[in-house]
Parts: structure tokens; sequence; C-alpha cells
């Protein structure tokens, strides 16, 4: 054990003094910062632009029946509320100048009730004004059929006007409110996976093209060294990420007041503390699993320019993994076959089935053997790579085969 603290701490060290490192700690807290706090400093441009002007953009309206125009304006004045509704009675030059021009953002010009032309400058892919103006117009078409019918304004008012309550009892787990933080929580495994499982593989190149391996392997058991660099790569990025996303939520409590209009971003901070303890439970699986095979195949290489190369096959089984989960969430089938195979697969479980745990529900024996079959994989994986590590750091010249690491590991 002695010589395994001092492994990991000379290896956690040297992350603590690395530039990049703490650069890009230190961006990505400036960036938290800059976005926790931006509600509160829009504030102040939002109050310096109200002195300045309150107009609206002018939206035109132009129709040839006289009895509807007033209507037409009160009911578009009611449901375009940004805009400044105004009656047009030009020619269709004029109208299109005017929109060219600047003066209004926009047109309806109606032939009747049920149909329109909408002039528009420059056409926005989110710009639903005429799918709002669809709703006005069925609406006011079905009041005046109604009223022609014989039935009192009033009435038809009423008939058009009803709404339907509801309430919704939810039983199992919200998927769209875990959403945030089953992504936030993939993405983070996502990136810091594959930033320090390269940097251990690179890490381990390095000093075996030194040949300083070969005095290390005599003052150190091959465990405690592999054990040892690992780990300390995993307090390294969970310590970044603690302080990243610790650095967010003492932003965002300087500025929750200012976020109340958000309840997205609010909802994300109020993460409940089931959820929380399998985010870390098997974030931390999921890297060291991982990092154990990155620092194996980082033995292997005989110089570093190949490591890239040598960890494509363990980078590919991790995205491809990383796709299934992403596109499962975005179909909603949180509990299809394949995620149910998945969540169970050591190398794709600990993305596969915090999903499960965070959008559907899962019965506790599932979640039981999950985390068995991936805590004791865990250590299978730190101890074959370990024993791979002892063997690859020693070899030469070309890269092994995968024959020649299994035989080395059986004579050992």
């Amino acid at each position: 054990m002695k010589q395994f603290f001092k492994i990991f701490r000379f290896e956690f060290k040297n992350y603590l003094q690395n530039k990049i490192f703490v650069g890009v700690t230190a961006l990505l807290v400036l960036i938290m910062a800059v976005v926790m706090f931006f509600p509160r400093i829009s504030t102040f441009f939002s109050v310096e632009n109200d002195e300045g002007s309150n107009e609206r953009p002018v939206m035109l309206v132009q129709i040839e029946n006289h009895d509807l125009k007033e209507p037409l304006k009160t009911a578009f004045g009611a449901a375009f509320s940004d805009y400044e509704v105004s009656l047009f009675d030009g020619s269709a030059d004029e109208l299109k100048e005017k929109i060219t021009s600047g003066e209004a953002e926009c047109a309806f010009v109606l032939d009747g009730l049920l149909s329109y032309t909408y002039y528009v400058n420059n056409l926005s892919m989110y710009d639903t004004n005429t799918a709002l103006a669809d709703e006005v117009l069925i609406s006011i078409s079905r009041m005046q059929a109604m009223v022609e019918g014989g039935i009192s304004p009033e009435a038809a008012q009423g008939i058009l006007s009803a709404t339907v309550s509801h309430t919704t009892q939810n039983l199992g787990a919200n998927q769209m409110q875990n959403f945030f933080y089953t992504y936030i929580m993939i993405f983070a495994l996502y990136m810091v996976m594959l930033l320090y499982g390269q940097m251990i593989a690179s890490g381990v190149a390095t000093e075996k093209s030194s040949r300083a391996m070969e005095l290390l392997l005599t003052s150190a058991k091959p465990l405690n060294m592999m054990f040892g660099k690992v780990l300390a790569a995993c307090l390294a990025g969970f310590s970044q990420l603690v302080l990243i996303f610790g650095s967010a939520l003492l932003f965002f409590r300087l500025n929750e007041s200012y976020w109340n209009e958000n309840p997205t971003i609010a909802s994300f901070f109020d993460i409940p503390t089931d959820l929380f303890l399998y985010m870390l439970l098997f974030f931390v699986l999921g890297f060291l699993i991982y990092a154990f095979l990155y620092g194996a195949i980082g033995s292997t290489a005989s110089k570093l320019e190949d490591i890239n190369t040598s960890v494509m096959p363990v980078t590919l089984v991790f995205i491809a993994g990383f796709m299934v989960v992403m596109f499962s969430m975005s179909s909603g089938e949180i509990d299809s076959t394949l995620m149910r195979v998945c969540s169970f697969i050591p190398f794709t479980s600990p993305m596969a089935m915090f999903t499960r745990i965070a959008m559907s529900t899962v019965p506790w024996y599932e979640i039981l053997i999950s985390v068995s079959i991936l805590v004791a994989s865990v250590f299978g994986v730190g101890v074959l790579s370990a024993k791979i590590y002892r063997i690859g750091v020693l070899l030469y010249g070309t890269p092994p085969k995968i024959s020649a690491i299994i035989k080395a590991i059986r004579n050992s």
C-alpha cells in the first residue's frame, strides 16, 4: 500500500501542476460564472432599453370586408401582443415597400376569413406567425358561422373559449425533468473519459519511450503502478468536475432570483439526492473501467505516435454505447431491449443503467445486478490491465500482437 500511495500522490500532483489542466478548469469556471450571472447583467441593459424606447414592431393587416376590419384588428392585436397591429388600405406595392424598408416587419393580406397571403422580408426558421394567424381566423370563422346559425355572439364566444382542465399523477420517473440530469452526466462522462483516457495512455507511452519504466518496475509492483495512475486520474477528473459544477451551483444560488423565469435551469440544481448518488456511482465506475483499458493499451504502444491508433477500438466501443444511449433518450425508448441488454454490459452499463434509473422505473434487483457486474469488472479489468502493463512496457519495437500478450499473461 505504501508504494500505491506514493505513486498515487505523485500522479495526482502532476495533474494539479499541469498548466493545461489548471487553465481548462479556470476557463470552464469562468464560463459558468458568465452564464450564471448573465440574467443579473442583462437586467441592467434591459432597464436602459426600456427607458430609451418602448416601440414594438409593426404588423399590417389588410382585408376587403369592411365589416370585419375592426374585429380582425382586435383579434390580431390580442393574439400578436408583441406587435403593433395596424390596418392597411394601400396597394400591394406600397405594402411591400413598407416591409422591405423596415417600416413594418410583416403583413397579412386577407382574401377572406380562410385565405390570406403572408408578407415578410426575411422569413425566420422560428417564425410562427402563420400558425397563430390560422388559429385566429378559424376561431373567427366558426364564431361567424354560429352567429349566422342563430347562436348569440356571447354563446358562440363561450363555446369557442371552452377549456379542458386536467391533472397528471406521475407514478414513476419524470422523463422530461430528468432528461437534463441524465444528459449532463452522460456528456460529462463522455468528455472526461476521452480526455483523461487519452492522457493516461499518453503518459504511460511517454514513460515507456524514455526507458524510465524499466527502473520503475524494479521498485514498484505493476498492480500498484496501474491502480495508482488510474485512481489519481479519476480523482483529478472528479475534482475538476466538482469544482466546475460546484462553482456553477454557487453562482446559481447567488443569482437564483434572476432565474425564476427559467424552470429548466432551476430544476437542474434541484436534482434528487438518490439520483445524484447514482450519478456519482456510475460515473466513477464507468471512468475506472475505461481508464484501466486506456492505461493497458498505452503500455503496448511502441511510440507516442501510435497511441491514437492503439486506443481506437476502446474509443469506438465507448462512442457506440454513448450513441445508443443518446438515441434512446431522444426517442423516449428508455426501456427498449437494446437498452436493457446494455444495462448489464460493463462497458455500456454506466451510461445505459443510469439513464434507465433517471428516466424510467427499474427494479432494485436489476440495479444490484448491474452494479455488481460493473464493480467486479472494474477489479477484473484493473488486475488484467496491470498484467498487460507489466508485459507491455518492456516490449519495444513493433506493437505486440494480442495473441502474444495473452500468451505472456498465461506464462506469468
